[in-house]
């Protein structure tokens, strides 16, 4: 892990982001790394559970790339619905008061709206695009972010993305008693440029993992420019065999000499040719990635990959979803590599692999116990795809930023 060791007296002070963003529902942050390495630095990062709260703090303490977030950076541990931008902002208060946010971004709960939920929508009390829309409103970032799960887009829920986009930028929606509510003037003088479904697998992250993402401009930003929607930077998916070789090979390796040696050499040899076998297999239809991870709720137990499909979709990959395995010292520690590592339906993930299967840097840790972290990590938006969309927003700041200096 990268850690802050200079001298005080040769520690630099970073130099300032060009652009700004305010983050809701950041969770372990991988929205956070994405938009971060995209150009953005951070103002505040909202997120309600201690755990995800703790792993922002402690990455942003910990790494030198984040050192303007560690001064500037407010990581609050609070309820989006009670969160006030002017009033809950220490570090960044000043600049927040001092220069025009940038961009307001969120990957509000899925359940209302996933496939794998009852799709309550509005009714949902997780429902958070109402106080999304709110923050649009007070904060009046130059950019709006969100993200959802694809279940958003399906017609059920036309109704509630027409009221979403009439409150943006103006128009009309379908009210609860069916008749068209008019939203006067244009709205919050917002124009959404795209609402659609972006594949993590397009972006290198070894998984089926579609987004929908919605990106709007203020209109005066916007304006006479153009908003290119991102392009996938693989043409080929990454597949788990390559994107966990390496690790997985570290693990086994600790037994391939001693008692469970001959065990252990097998079970290896075992899961990389499955592996490899399904990404052959599937080449041109989208190759050997991962089914979707979920990280379920605090109200389930304890942590694995996913329903009955997930789990035969793992084991076609030879790695086996009844649950997440210790890290390699914790596994040594309580010898569980018979549960971890040689079981017949072969190794089960550990969070860091979980991590990898998530597009996460490998330097990012997680806080908590082993569930904890596991949910986290199934609960993120992948980095890479918010990187990817991150630099397609900046792309229009700064065509917005140099139209505004031409004109003096």
């Amino acid at each position: 892990m990268t850690r802050t060791n200079e001298p005080e007296g040769l520690v630099k002070e970073p130099d300032e982001p060009e652009f700004t963003s305010i983050e809701i529902c950041a969770g372990a942050g991988g929205q956070a790394i994405g938009l971060h390495q995209a150009g953005f630095g951070h103002l505040a990062l909202v997120e309600i559970d201690q755990y995800a709260v703790d792993t922002l703090k402690q990455n942003i303490k910990e790494h030198d790339a984040w050192a303007w977030e560690r001064t500037h950076c407010d990581v609050l541990s609070a309820d989006v619905k009670d969160f006030d931008p002017y009033e809950h902002l220490t570090k960044g208060a000043e600049l927040l008061k001092g220069r025009e946010l940038d961009l307001l971004a969120g990957g509000v709960p899925c359940p209302p709206f996933s496939h794998a939920g009852k799709q309550l929508g509005k009714a949902d009390e997780r429902d958070l695009f109402p106080r999304m829309l709110d923050l649009v409103g007070i904060l009046n970032p130059r950019a709006v972010m969100i993200e959802n799960v694809r279940g958003i887009k399906d017609p059920k829920f036309s109704d509630y993305r027409d009221y979403i986009e009439a409150t943006l930028q103006g128009g009309s929606y379908r009210g609860d008693d069916g008749h068209l509510v008019t939203v006067e003037g244009k709205g919050l003088n917002y124009t959404v440029c795209k609402w659609d479904v972006l594949e993590a697998s397009d972006f290198g992250v070894p998984q089926l993992r579609p987004r929908a993402i919605l990106v709007a401009f203020r209109n005066d930003v916007i304006k006479d420019l153009k908003y290119e929607w991102p392009t996938a930077t693989h043409e080929e998916p990454v597949s788990v065999a390559d994107a966990l070789e390496e690790s997985m090979r570290e693990r086994y390796e600790k037994y391939f000499e001693g008692t469970y040696s001959d065990q252990a050499q097998k079970a290896f040899a075992r899961w990389l040719r499955k592996a490899q076998e399904r990404d052959a297999e599937l080449k041109g239809k989208g190759g050997g990635i991962a089914p979707t991870l979920v990280g379920g709720s605090k109200k389930h137990g304890g942590a694995d990959l996913g329903p009955s499909r997930a789990k035969a979709a793992w084991k076609q990959l030879g790695v086996s979803g009844m649950g997440v395995a210790n890290d390699i010292d914790t596994c040594a520690k309580k010898e569980s590599q018979k549960r971890d590592l040689l079981g017949q339906d072969g190794p089960m993930l550990t969070v860091r692999q979980a991590a990898i299967i998530q597009g996460f840097p490998e330097e990012w840790e997680f806080s908590g116990g082993k569930t904890a972290q596991y949910r986290q990590v199934g609960n993120a938006f992948p980095p890479p795809v918010a990187k990817a969309v991150g630099e397609s927003i900046i792309d229009v700041l700064k065509a917005a930023s140099e139209r505004k200096q031409k004109k003096g």
